[in-house]
C-alpha cells in the first residue's frame, strides 16, 4: 500500500486526487489531508477516506474540526498551524505527496517533502517559480521524484524521452510548445478588458479551477508562471518555450524534436488524467476520465498569444530572464493584485500594472536561500499593497 498525503485536499486538485485514490483502494491509502480553514469539506473527506492525520492551518478552525470529529467518533489526529503541513509531508508512512496548496503558502511543505525524499506530485507551480534552484537541488540531493501535475507540464513529461535529464539537446529536443486556452477573455477587444468582472474572469470555458488560478488564466499569468516552471522542470532555456493558444484545451502540450517530429499529448480537460499518471507512473491506471472522442472534436485551432493584450505573459518572461528573486517578486505582486481584483478593489487591466511597477521598484537579489526569497516575497507584497491602495489616484483601479 502506497501512503499518500494530499496537501490542499479541499481545493479542486485535492478533490480530484481523492477521487482517483478512491478508485484504487488496494493500491493507495490516504495518510494525511490538509486545508487552510474549510473544515466542512475536510470533515467529510475525513469521514470518507479515513486519514491518520488532518491538518488545518487556521488553529481555531483546527480545534473546531477536532471537536466535531471526536463527537462523531471519527478517529483522526488533527494538527493545527503551518508547521503541521511540513510535519505530515515528512511522515515515514507517506510515500507520495500531492502538493496542491495554491500560492506561496505551498512552498515550505513542498520543499519539506522533497528534502524527505518523497515522490512529489507538483500542482503548486509557485514552489518552482519562487525557488526553482532550491527545490530542484533538494530533489537531486534527497533522491526524491518530482512529477508535474499541471496538465501542460504533465503532457510535456509524457512526450519527453525517458532519459531527458541528461540534456535536451542530447536527446534531440528542440523546444516545448506549451498550450494555453486563452481563458474567458481571449476574444474580447482590448477596450472591453477594463470592464471584466471577477465572475467573468472565473468562468473558464474548459476547466473547473479555483478563483485565483482562474483569474491567472484570464490574464495569462498562469501561462507565464508555467513557462518559468517548465524551464526548471526540464532544464530548458526561456527561448525554447513557445506558448500556443489552443482554445479547445484538448492538446495539453507538445514537444518538438530535431528530426522534425512534434509529439503531443491529448485528452479531455480533466485534472484526474495527469493526477492518475503521476500516481501510477511508470504504470497507467484508470482515472475515471472518459476517452477523447476525436470524431466529435472535429477540428483543433492554434494561434500565437497577443503579448500587448496579455502583458502578464511578457512580465513572466522578463522575470525569468532577470532570474534571482525576480520570479518571486512577480508571483507575490500577482497574488496581491489578483486578490484585490477578486475583492473588487482593482480593475482587471490594473493587475499587470501593479505587477510591473512592483518589479520595477525592487532590485533583484541572488535567490540563494529561503530567507532571501521570503524577504523578497514580503517586500513585493508590501509594495504591491501600497500600489493597490493608491490605485484610484494613479489610474490603476
Amino acid at each position: 500500500m502506497i501512503g499518500v498525503a494530499v496537501l490542499g485536499s479541499t481545493g479542486s486538485v485535492g478533490v480530484s486526487t481523492l477521487d482517483v485514490l478512491a478508485r484504487h483502494p488496494a493500491r493507495f491509502r490516504v495518510v494525511a489531508l490538509t486545508a487552510y480553514r474549510d473544515i466542512d469539506r475536510l470533515y467529510e473527506q475525513c469521514r470518507v477516506h479515513g486519514p491518520e492525520y488532518a491538518v488545518v492551518v487556521d488553529r481555531a478552525a483546527a480545534e473546531r474540526l477536532d471537536r466535531r470529529l471526536r463527537s462523531d467518533g471519527v478517529e483522526v489526529e488533527v494538527l493545527g498551524g503551518e508547521e503541521a503541513l511540513n510535519t505530515v509531508a515528512r511522515l515515514a508512512q507517506v510515500d507520495y505527496v500531492m502538493a496542491a496548496i495554491v500560492g506561496a503558502a505551498g512552498l515550505p511543505p513542498t520543499l519539506a517533502a522533497a528534502r524527505a525524499g518523497k515522490r512529489v506530485m507538483l500542482a503548486n507551480k509557485e514552489a518552482l517559480v519562487m525557488s526553482g534552484r532550491i527545490l530542484m537541488d533538494a530533489v537531486r540531493d534527497s533522491g526524491a521524484e518530482l512529477l508535474p501535475i499541471d496538465s501542460e507540464h504533465n503532457a510535456v513529461f509524457q512526450c519527453m524521452p525517458p532519459d531527458f535529464e541528461r540534456g535536451l539537446s542530447e536527446v534531440g529536443v528542440v523546444r516545448i510548445l506549451l498550450t494555453a486556452s486563452g481563458g474567458p477573455c481571449r476574444n474580447m477587444a482590448a477596450p472591453e478588458l477594463a470592464s471584466v468582472t471577477p465572475e467573468l474572469a472565473c468562468a473558464h470555458p474548459n476547466w473547473s479551477m479555483g478563483r485565483k488560478i482562474s483569474v491567472d488564466s484570464a490574464t495569462m499569468m498562469n501561462k507565464g508562471l508555467e513557462v518559468i516552471e517548465a524551464c526548471w522542470l526540464f532544464n530548458i532555456k526561456p527561448s525554447q518555450v513557445q506558448v500556443v493558444i489552443h482554445p479547445q484545451s484538448l492538446v495539453h502540450s507538445m514537444v518538438q524534436y530535431a528530426d522534425g517530429s512534434v509529439l503531443a499529448q491529448m485528452g479531455n480537460p480533466d485534472m484526474r488524467t495527469p493526477i492518475a499518471h503521476a500516481l501510477a507512473w511508470p504504470d497507467r491506471i484508470d482515472s475515471g476520465v472518459a476517452a477523447l472522442d476525436i470524431f466529435a472534436v472535429g477540428q483543433l485551432d492554434f494561434e500565437r498569444p497577443d503579448l500587448a493584450r496579455f502583458p502578464c505573459l511578457r512580465l513572466a518572461y522578463e522575470a525569468l530572464e532577470r532570474g534571482g528573486t525576480a520570479p518571486a517578486v512577480l508571483n507575490a505582486a500577482n497574488e496581491v493584485a489578483v486578490q484585490s481584483f477578486l475583492d473588487r478593489r482593482l480593475a482587471f487591466t490594473a493587475i499587470p500594472q501593479v505587477i510591473e511597477k512592483t518589479m520595477q521598484s525592487l532590485a533583484t537579489q541572488e535567490a540563494g536561500s529561503l530567507e532571501v526569497i521570503h524577504e523578497a516575497d514580503r517586500q513585493a507584497r508590501e509594495v504591491a499593497g501600497r500600489l493597490v491602495g493608491v490605485g484610484a489616484k494613479k489610474g490603476y483601479a
